[in-house]
């Protein structure tokens, strides 16, 4: 009995022993294995910095509005007797765009003509008659005012079948018209949006803290999606005199010449203005600085022995344009600092550089949107 016992304890410990063994040359050979891992390489892009000329500017996005444009409605009601003009024509002021059929108006014309006249002949008969017979000054005076009335009545007919008439109140471009030939319109019918837009408005908001840097007179320039790359030179032509009180905002219309019409009412526009002279600055990527709450940071890298590593420096920034970012302070120019896979970085990382153009982040001081 004791030594089936003793065997039975002497099996146990003989099992744990090997379990326990198990374990600790594994974990010895683990430890050997991380502990003679090679450290692993993150690939960044990486830019240099580099000095820029730069001037102090204030951007905004606005709105293109037509100089004079408007859509055309009918005064009057009548059947549509004529159209002066092809869908997207040029017209000149004063071009006759549409016509209401007038007949019965010209009739009632004639009839209020032939009143007038016959008005007409009694007022100069009996002021003849008043010289030398005995009427009344109140008949002369009902006659003269007979024939007013016909001459008013004559003149507010022919100004109902000008109404009938529509011609252009401005030169301009037509848009599509809205009803056809034989069609009857009641008044207020819409019948077709005329458009003058050389020269062109273009509406923008600014912030109310920078209200006294801009002025009436003063150059912009503007860009449209239509014209990637292109860039329009106008000037400021009124600045509205109130604040909106809910934006803290205030309106401005600059005027651009448009000679070859390219904006177009609607349009979205760019606006851009510069102030002060030129001045030097170092830039980088926007993409390689960390914003954070305890100061922004970048990842300058350094090279030993071969070996390509990052380290953390504090930074201050200044003004950004487009892709870049000044830096007012903490690097000078040369260094080279990371500017993509910032997130897979720490102290002392080591790195790789790629060169691949594709995943390069922009460096554009004045980025224009790709049209897709």
């Amino acid at each position: 009995m004791r030594l089936r016992m003793f065997l039975m304890l002497l099996g146990s410990l003989i099992v744990f022993g090997l379990i326990f063994g198990y374990k600790a040359i594994g974990n010895y050979f683990m430890n050997d294995f991380f502990d003679n891992m090679p450290e692993p390489t993150a690939t960044i892009t990486a830019s240099e910095v580099r000095e820029d000329e730069w001037t102090q500017e204030l951007s905004a996005v606005g709105t293109f509005k037509a100089v004079n444009g408007t859509m055309l409605a009918s005064q009057m009601s009548g059947i549509v007797t004529e159209i002066g003009f092809s869908n997207g024509e040029r017209v000149e002021q004063g071009q006759l765009l549409f016509k209401l059929d007038t007949d019965v108006d010209e009739a009632e014309l004639e009839r209020l003509r032939a009143a007038q006249r016959i008005a007409e002949t009694e007022a100069r008969r009996l002021e003849r008659l008043r010289a030398t017979q005995n009427i009344s000054e109140s008949e002369v005076e009902r006659a003269l005012s007979e024939a007013a009335q016909a001459q008013a009545a004559v003149q507010a007919q022919e100004a109902m079948i000008r109404q009938k008439t529509i011609r252009a109140p401005f030169d301009g471009i037509t848009g599509l018209r809205r009803v056809n030939k034989g069609q009857f319109i009641n008044a207020g019918t819409e019948l077709v949006a005329l458009e003058s837009f050389a020269p062109i408005f273009l509406n923008f908001s600014m912030p109310e803290q920078h209200l006294s840097r801009i002025r009436v007179g003063q150059t912009v320039s503007a860009g449209v999606d239509a014209m990637t790359g292109e860039r329009f030179r106008g000037e400021i032509t009124a600045i509205e005199p109130r604040i909106h009180e809910s934006t803290r905002t205030v309106e401005v219309q600059a005027t651009f010449e448009n000679q070859d019409e390219i904006s177009r009412p609607g349009m979205f526009g760019r606006v851009r203005m510069t102030f002060g002279d030129p001045r030097q600055v170092k830039v980088i990527p926007r993409t390689a600085v960390q914003f954070n709450p305890f100061g922004n940071v970048v990842y300058i890298i350094e090279e030993s022995d071969g070996e390509k590593r990052v380290r953390q420096r504090l930074i201050r920034t200044g003004q950004t344009q487009g892709d870049l970012i000044e830096i007012t302070e903490g690097l000078e120019l040369g260094d080279r600092i990371a500017t993509s896979g910032l997130l897979k970085l720490r102290n002392d990382a080591k790195v790789r550089i790629t060169e691949d153009e594709d995943v390069q982040p922009p460096e554009e001081r004045q980025p224009q949107p790709e049209n897709r």
